[in-house]
């Protein structure tokens, strides 16, 4: 059965993404660091008929990470499909204030840690000619908001990483994309801000691994993405 591994599991958009894969037949390895979450994810899965395995790591400790990515490649024969999407919070920092020391943790999380469980399972892709590598970011990643300077900072970092990755490994049979979330996840949200629900959103990385035909996909309040 293929795989897919979930880097920052958790209650949104993680848990659709296990839903909608485990659908398809895929088995589920759920990765974050809070390990009750994940137990509680998994269960919910496996009750779904869906085989899934928990494996706590810190998307900011590269060692771990790996260590636990490694597990998760041996528990299934292998991961066919990363998806990179671990939570680093949204720290109002305007670009004026931006420092090294608040930019460092952004940048462990999301692009240290990206590029880290990215090449947890690229050498099993190459080695097997497929794989896909499905990396979430925010619509800052690609126009900036001043308020959110550290953030799009990371996320802008492992966007490019990302993009010249699929250049170099596409022909190769590795499918590597980004999915830039410009809306509020949820079924709901305070009045005024675009939402859609994690069910809508997941669809989207479904159709890239399936369609395979395009690196970049931008979500706003409408399903399509436009």
């Amino acid at each position: 059965m293929p795989s897919i591994a979930i880097v920052g599991a958790g209650p949104g958009l993680g848990r659709s993404l296990a839903h909608l894969f485990g659908s398809h037949g895929f088995d589920v390895a759920l990765v974050s660091r809070n390990p009750d979450k994940l137990a509680a994810l998994q269960g919910e899965l496996v009750a779904a008929g869906i085989r899934a395995e928990s494996f706590p790591a810190d998307a900011a400790d590269p060692n771990a990470l790996a260590t636990a990515l490694a597990a998760a490649a041996e528990r299934f024969g292998g991961i066919d499909v990363l998806e990179f999407s671990p939570y680093a919070g949204l720290e109002v920092v305007a670009p004026t204030d931006a420092t090294v020391e608040n930019l460092t943790p952004a940048l462990e999380v999301t692009l240290l840690g990206g590029v880290a469980a990215i090449h947890a399972v690229l050498p099993g892709m190459l080695e097997r000619g497929a794989g896909t590598i499905l990396v979430t970011t925010g619509g800052g990643a690609i126009t900036p908001y001043p308020m959110l300077a550290t953030v799009n900072a990371a996320q802008a970092g492992l966007r490019n990483y990302v993009h010249n990755l699929h250049q170099t490994v596409a022909d190769r049979g590795i499918h590597a994309a980004t999915v830039a979330i410009n809306v509020f996840i949820g079924a709901e949200a305070p009045e005024g801000v675009p939402h859609l629900h994690p069910d809508e959103i997941a669809k989207v990385y479904w159709d890239l691994h399936t369609r395979r035909d395009r690196v970049e996909q931008l979500v706003t309040s409408h399903p399509d993405g436009v």
